[in-house]
């Protein structure tokens, strides 16, 4: 039985892709046989991080991370995340020449420029240097892949995502339709990072809604009084939103995936997104699926025009969390 040791600073009870992909993953590695151990926060004493709280951040001893590592005895050691966890994991493994791998699952150098303005040249210098040790490094799209090649990264190996079917699949609308209006809706934290006012900003004849919340969800309910926020929608209640909507608005310019765009697409709703990382490499392959565009004003127009609710969730099923943990798999090097 192979043994799985996993390093995250991401999990629960965050909601976040991250969380949910690496949770989705583990279960299908357990049905492959896989016994796996996850280093993560809750198993030391943490704290919110300042410009997120809703992630907690630790910094075990270097001593006690070793032990655990030991004391599994993996076969493979995988890093999911860059942050203190992670970094303590790689410092043992690089101490002890143990092979690794690692995932970038997030645009950290433009998130901390829109967050707190911090120069993106420092943070990708980090990046570089902490997936430089890896023997594989998996990223969500092709997308991503050149962008990181282009930037001196390298063992990069596609880690894709996939959709729980039991959850996510076209159900009856919970959101009123305004005087025969379109809705278009926003899922995801409400925070500048995600770049939501794009959204909020759009000059259209439609009722917005905006699923989630986060630090900046006051700020813009009281700045956008015509959008309508709804607050964190979970399971099939989250999924009755996404079918609510003609249109998923995905405005996001740093995330390297987006979950939600997937999750839209399973529920029968096309989506309207800049031409980056996961919406231009899964919804520009049919104008059914919606559109992407420099302007999101342009891309949600397109959307609404030519959007297909059925060849929508069609595309949508060839997209499983087994593929996905297969690319995981296969990503994976020995210690």
């Amino acid at each position: 039985m192979p043994r799985l040791l996993l390093a995250t600073d991401a999990w629960r009870p965050q909601v976040n892709g991250v969380v949910r992909t690496i949770e989705n993953t583990l279960t299908q590695l357990s049905a492959q046989g896989y016994e796996y151990e996850v280093i993560h926060p809750e198993l030391f004493n943490n704290f919110p991080a300042p410009l997120y709280p809703e992630i907690k951040l630790a910094f075990p001893r270097q001593k006690t991370v070793a032990r655990k590592i030991r004391d599994f005895q993996p076969d493979h050691i995988h890093i999911a995340t860059e942050g203190p966890i992670g970094q303590r994991v790689r410092k043992f493994c690089v101490k002890n020449n143990y092979s690794f791998s690692t995932s970038f699952h997030t645009l950290f150098p433009d998130y901390l420029k829109a967050l707190a303005g911090v120069p993106p040249s420092i943070t990708w210098r980090f990046f570089r240097w902490f997936h430089s040790a890896a023997k594989s490094t998996m990223v969500p799209t092709h997308f991503i892949k050149d962008l990181l090649s282009a930037r001196g990264f390298t063992n990069l190996n596609v880690w894709s995502r996939g959709i729980d079917r039991e959850i996510f699949y076209p159900h009856e609308p919970v959101l009123s339709r305004k005087g025969g209006k379109p809705i278009l809706l926003y899922v995801g934290r409400v925070s500048r990072e995600k770049n939501i006012e794009e959204f909020l900003r759009l000059e259209t004849e439609s009722d917005k809604y905006v699923v989630g919340d986060g630090p900046i969800r006051a700020q813009l309910e009281s700045k956008y009084p015509q959008a309508t926020f709804v607050g964190y929608k979970k399971g099939h209640d989250l999924a009755a939103h996404f079918s609510s909507a003609d249109v998923f608005v995905f405005p996001s310019k740093t995330d390297t995936f987006g979950n939600v765009v997937l999750e839209a697409l399973a529920c029968g709703v096309p989506v309207a997104a800049f031409p980056l990382a996961g919406a231009l490499e899964l919804v520009s392959q049919d104008t059914r699926l919606g559109a992407v565009d420099e302007s999101l004003q342009i891309a949600v127009d397109a959307a609404l025009k030519s959007g297909e609710s059925s060849f929508c969730h069609e595309f949508s099923t060839r997209f499983t969390w087994q593929n996905a943990a297969n690319q995981f798999i296969s990503g994976l090097v020995p210690v």
